[in-house]
């Protein structure tokens, strides 16, 4: 099925612009489903990811864990009925390993720090393992409803060769 997310594939904001591809480099590889908003959906997502990495020649660690916190949290925290989330992985130049989760619950968008003195809980530190493993995440919003929880991964330059 088909959403207003789609659209989002190829568009990409920075700050309060939005610019299209033709501003970014276009990536060398690229691979994008949309799976189910369900625990399996995001089991299925981690599957995916480490057999498409595999077949780029690219090392599924830490990748792997990356899609793993993000397409959960998109179960979790982006999920509406009967909407899709899209699992997208692009190795972009000069050498990086992208990997966006879009959502149609644009109005929920990630915390990017625990609260300062608050207790810890017993989940909500998917977003802490995100910002220790990856080079670069962040969240880009739109179109309405949408939003991209997205993670960066600099690979080696000789990475899927």
């Amino acid at each position: 099925m088909a959403t207003l997310c789609d659209v989002n594939q190829r568009i990409t904001r920075t700050s309060s612009s939005v610019t299209g591809l033709a501003a970014d480099p276009a990536p060398s590889l690229r691979y994008s489903v949309p799976l189910s908003a369900t625990p399996r959906g995001a089991r299925l997502a981690r599957i995916l990811a480490v057999e498409q990495l595999a077949s780029w020649g690219l090392p599924f660690d830490p990748a792997r864990l990356l899609v793993a916190e993000l397409a959960a949290n998109a179960v979790q925290h982006g999920r509406v009925a009967g909407r899709s989330f899209r699992l997208t992985l692009a190795v972009v130049p000069p050498a990086t390993l992208r990997i966006e989760v879009t959502d149609t619950r644009g109005d929920r968008l990630p915390v990017r720090a625990p609260d300062p003195g608050g207790t810890l809980s017993e989940s909500g530190h998917g977003l802490l393992l995100v910002a220790e493993t990856a080079d670069r995440w962040g969240v880009e919003g739109g179109p309405v409803p949408c939003k991209t929880v997205w993670a960066e991964l600099d690979l080696g330059p000789d990475a899927g060769r």
